[in-house]
């Protein structure tokens, strides 16, 4: 284990390579979108309430302010594909779809703009969008101004019915447009994705200068395999991805689908736990009317949701994996003199049925600050004090599961727990963090 930590160390003191710098993005973009849960339901004449519409959006919105999301740090609504006429009007502008979005995207950004979040909006750089409406090539700067106009906050540019050979000049360009209106709009990209299945090797110097988050693999389906499939792509293909995260330019494994039909509560806590090591946009799409309490209670997790916001912005890495169990670290602050402070996630990918117990020193984990760190269980709310590198720990891992940890480096070694219990002995404890059921 002591090899892949040595590797991890090295590569996460490399230098990052600076991003688009439109102010934005910061940190990794928070909140809803349609895609995933409702898709392309346009038929709200027999499913009114999930159909892609206004009273769509605008119950969404409730409920983010409602219902403490939005207190926790989801700040955009964004409509995803299926919300615009088949054609453009006969000055070549977009149009929202006349049923369903009657009184147009800037009345509704203003409705979500009233309840203090944030409007985002789909667009596709091709002919057509994925699902056959229309895309911006030959309308790029024309569209950029009317999500201008209609106050957008957050744009998702999709790669269908494109070449990918064009992106590397496309995705640039709208961009550009983009800043050009003079109104900040996050901007979100396909551009590699499609790149990648074409078999061409995207310039992420690039990308990195023009999109403030992009993807790098498939869509997200509503399923563990599929959660399973983007969590195997990141941590197979993380010298090439990691580098290129960091404040205001995000690699994005696409949405969280907790709370849906797909994923058990375990599995659900360990996407919320992998999507913050990895530092990615934390974009929920699921039905915030009926979701049950245990899996809000997940998306809510404001330790959890503090490291994927952390403001150093380094992406995270698979440190060990090894007959079906992984470990994942990631660099946070605080930073004490050189020794980050770091989450651990141990993740169990068996289905034998029973826990799994991984045990392993701070200091074979890459902890090594001599003053030691002050440890915590993010799902359990379990404070253990302050343990040294020596420390062997020993977790409970459920079946899918997963036990993420906080360490936050000490600059002095303290007492462990409260007045009257013994004192912190580094070298002679041994700590069992078992995960409730």
């Amino acid at each position: 284990m002591a090899l892949f930590i040595k590797l991890f160390l090295a590569l996460t003191l490399v230098s990052f390579v600076r991003g688009l710098e439109n102010g934005l993005a910061l940190t990794p973009p928070m909140g809803w979108l349609a895609w995933e849960r409702f898709r392309c339901n346009t038929d709200c004449k027999n499913d009114p309430d999930n159909c892609i519409s206004d009273r769509l959006f605008r119950t969404m919105t409730d409920l983010l302010v409602s219902e403490g999301y939005a207190a926790a740090g989801y700040e955009y609504i964004n409509v995803d594909d299926c919300w615009l006429e088949k054609e453009r009007d006969s000055y070549g502008q977009l149009v929202p779809d006349r049923s369903r979005f009657p009184y147009g995207m800037r009345h509704l950004a203003d409705y979500v703009h009233s309840k203090g979040l944030k409007f985002g909006i789909y667009e596709d750089y091709g002919n057509f969008t994925c699902a056959g409406y229309p895309g911006v090539i030959g309308h790029l700067e024309t569209d950029a101004a009317t999500f201008a106009s209609w106050d957008v906050d957050y744009v998702k540019l999709d790669g269908c019915y494109a070449l990918p050979q064009d992106m590397d000049v496309g995705y640039p360009a709208f961009g550009r447009h983009l800043n050009g209106t003079g109104r900040a709009m996050v901007y979100s990209c396909s551009w590699p994705v499609y790149q990648i299945y074409a078999g061409m090797q995207p310039n992420f110097t690039s990308i990195i200068q023009h999109c403030n988050l992009w993807r790098n693999f498939d869509d997200i389906q509503d399923s563990w395999a599929s959660v399973e499939s983007i969590i195997d792509y990141y941590g197979n293909h993380q010298d090439v991805i990691v580098p290129n995260a960091g404040p205001g330019h995000w690699n994005d494994p696409d949405m969280l689908i907790i709370g849906n039909f797909g994923l058990s509560y375990e599995q659900s806590k360990t996407q919320m736990a992998i999507w913050a090591i990895l530092a990615a946009p934390l974009l929920m799409s699921v039905d915030l009317r009926t979701i049950r309490p245990e899996y809000k209670a997940i998306l809510l997790n404001r330790k959890i949701i503090a490291v994927d916001q952390d403001p150093l912005g380094i992406q995270g890495r698979r440190i060990y994996k090894h007959r079906g169990i992984e470990i994942w670290s990631r660099p946070i602050t605080p930073v004490y003199q050189t020794y980050y402070s770091y989450a651990v996630a141990f993740v169990n990918r068996r289905t034998d049925g029973t826990p799994s117990d991984v045990a392993v020193t701070l200091r074979e984990l890459g902890l090594t600050n001599p003053t030691g760190y002050r440890v915590e269980d993010l799902y359990e709310d379990v404070d253990y004090g302050v343990l040294s590198p020596q420390t062997k720990i020993k977790v409970k891992v459920n079946p899918s599961g997963v036990v993420i940890l906080r360490a936050d480096a000490q600059p002095a070694y303290q007492y462990r727990g409260s007045t009257g219990r013994t004192p912190y002995e580094p070298l002679n404890e041994v700590y069992r963090l078992v995960s409730k059921k």
